[in-house]
């Protein structure tokens, strides 16, 4: 999907989509072979080991805590120089580039994770930055008062829906796909149908259509409906927890100490995401990082004690379980392949010390 003429005219920071997220996982075994490259990291001049983050969009508040760790020296203050790989439109799938060697971590999600064991692709999550997914659905205010009133109403969704939320929906809402509507990122739809709605991202979509639309749209949260997987994960190759373990706890660490002090003073953060991407405002990086908070994308659960970037067995045979029961996975597979609990819950006081 060419994205571009929408871009162009979108308000800044309408960014950070599925489109690369959960497009189609499907490498072949060539590819594999032509895959060459390690994960080994390279020492610089500095004597710093040399890393690569790939994240899954254009720079944002989504992504605010691995800039501040590099703005602010944290990465270095744990002997990592670390470079940051930003994605976009035509920047390949994140699986391809993380298996292919392009880059060492790259931001997941959980049922992506999972596919990636039904597929026999040696990655692994190694932390969840986000204990909850920001996925939504945004209605017109007099459309809908509960989710589930937006049974039988028209729904503009992607087609990667059909592999994550949207069988969850059918089964606990009784949405059907007779209501489902082709989106194209472009909310243009949306805001002429008012009896419609949309999928979107709570930081950003929302603030979107209250510049276009001028009006705030109800907004439902999937994450409090029973859509219970971990995104902006840290995902790499067992190959470099093979060989480097240290590396990887030592990037894991210094990442999630990048989101605490981003959550106290976004602006060394802010310049490198503005240096990035140009076009996005102070307005929407101060939106996007108050909807993390105000809904606890990032501590909530298990975070609050744990630290962020807290993962359990628990959640994830949750979430394993709720995507059989609507027929995604086969219950035979071992989805404890997709994660490690090596390199996170070490405690809040271990993080902010």
């Amino acid at each position: 999907m060419n994205l571009s003429p929408f871009l162009s005219t979108a308000i800044p920071g309408l960014s950070r989509r599925r489109f690369l997220q959960y497009s189609a996982i499907g490498l072949s075994s060539s590819l594999f072979a032509a895959c060459t490259e390690n994960n080994q990291a390279s020492t610089s001049n500095s004597g710093l080991d040399q890393v690569t983050l790939g994240t899954n969009w254009l720079a944002q508040a989504e992504h605010g805590g691995f800039y501040q760790a590099i703005a602010t020296g944290i990465y270095k203050n744990h002997g990592l120089d670390v470079t940051i790989k930003m994605g976009g439109p035509q920047v390949p799938n994140g699986t391809q580039l993380l298996i292919g060697g392009a880059v060492d971590f790259f931001m997941g999600y959980g049922i992506d994770a999972i596919n990636a064991v039904a597929q026999g692709i040696p990655k692994i999550t190694v932390a969840a930055i986000f204990q909850k997914d920001p996925q939504c659905l945004i209605a017109h205010p007099n459309t809908a008062k509960t989710l589930a009133d937006l049974q039988g109403k028209p729904i503009y969704v992607s087609a990667a829906a059909n592999v994550t939320y949207w069988p969850l929906l059918k089964v606990k809402y009784g949405f059907t796909d007779e209501q489902k509507r082709p989106y194209n990122f472009n909310p243009a739809p949306f805001l002429t149908d008012k009896t419609s709605a949309q999928q979107g991202y709570i930081t950003s979509e929302p603030f979107a259509i209250e510049k276009q639309g001028g009006f705030k749209p109800t907004v439902f949260l999937l994450a409090d409906y029973g859509y219970s997987t971990y995104a902006t994960t840290i995902e790499t190759k067992k190959e470099l927890i093979a060989k480097n373990p240290d590396l990887v706890q030592r990037f894991v660490d210094a990442s999630i100490k990048g989101w605490y002090s981003y959550f106290e003073n976004p602006q060394p953060g802010n310049q490198l995401i503005k240096k990035d991407n140009p076009e996005m405002s102070d307005e929407q990086l101060a939106y996007g990082l108050a909807k993390l908070k105000e809904y606890g994308m990032i501590i909530s659960g298990e975070a609050e004690t744990q630290g962020i970037g807290a993962m359990t067995e628990q959640r994830w045979r949750s979430l394993f379980d709720s995507m059989v029961n609507v027929g995604l996975y086969q219950p035979n597979l071992n989805y404890q392949a997709a994660f490690t609990l090596q390199f996170v819950n070490k405690g809040v006081d271990y993080y902010q010390s």
